[in-house]
C-alpha cells in the first residue's frame, strides 16, 4: 500500500504541475491589448477550461490523499478500513484527474488544429481514450479488491465496523434463553 501511494503521489504531482501550467498558458494565447484569451467565447475553450480546472482539483486531492496514506500511523485498525478507503479515494480522484487532463489536451488540439483539418477530430478522440483505457485496465482490479475487502464481509464474517458495535442480542445467543435470565438476575 505504501509503495502504491508513493507511485501514485508522484503521478498526481506531475499531473498537478502539467494542468497548472496549461491553465496559465491558455491555448491560442491572449490578446496583447486586453489580456483576454483569443478563444474565450468558443465551446472547446470552455471545455478546456472546465476540464483543466477539474483535473487540477482532482490531482491535488489525490496528492493530498496519497500523502495522508504515507504519513498515517499504520495501526491495525487503519489497515482494516481507513487506509484502504483512502487508497480507493486516491485512485478514483487520480483516474478523474487523468481523464480530465486528456479531455483538456484534446480540447486544445481541437482549438488549434481542427478548424484547418476536420479529419483530425477522429484520431484525437480515439487517442484520447487510449491512456484512460490503459489506466483503468491496470488499476481497476486493485480498486475492486480494495472495495471488496473494505466494504464486504470476507468468508461470511462481519465487517470491522459491525464487529466493533455492541449488540445485546449477542449475549442471548451466547448464553441461550436460560442464560440471559441469569445475567439479568
Amino acid at each position: 500500500m505504501k509503495s502504491t501511494a508513493e507511485s501514485c503521489s508522484i503521478t498526481a504531482a506531475l499531473i498537478t504541475t502539467i494542468v497548472f501550467a496549461a491553465a496559465i498558458t491558455v491555448p491560442g494565447g491572449s490578446n496583447q491589448e486586453t489580456g483576454i484569451p483569443m478563444f474565450k467565447g468558443t465551446i472547446p475553450f470552455t471545455i478546456f477550461a472546465v476540464s483543466d480546472a477539474i483535473s487540477l482539483f482532482a490531482s491535488t486531492t489525490a496528492l493530498l490523499v496519497f500523502l495522508s496514506i504515507l504519513t498515517a500511523r499504520f495501526s491495525e485498525q487503519d489497515f482494516l478500513v481507513s487506509l484502504p478507503r483512502r487508497l480507493i479515494i486516491g485512485l478514483c480522484t487520480l483516474f478523474l484527474s487523468t481523464t480530465m487532463m486528456m479531455i483538456a489536451f484534446s480540447a486544445t488540439l481541437f482549438l488549434v488544429f481542427v478548424d484547418q483539418r476536420n479529419w483530425m477530430l477522429a484520431p484525437i478522440g480515439g487517442l484520447t481514450c487510449l491512456p484512460i483505457a490503459v489506466f483503468v485496465t491496470l488499476q481497476f482490479p486493485l480498486v475492486v479488491d480494495l472495495f471488496r475487502s473494505t466494504y464486504f464481509p470476507i468468508f461470511g464474517k462481519q465487517s470491522y465496523i459491525e464487529r466493533g458495535k455492541f449488540n445485546p442480542n449477542n449475549i442471548q445467543y451466547f448464553f441461550g434463553n436460560r442464560g440471559i435470565e441469569y445475567v439479568l438476575e
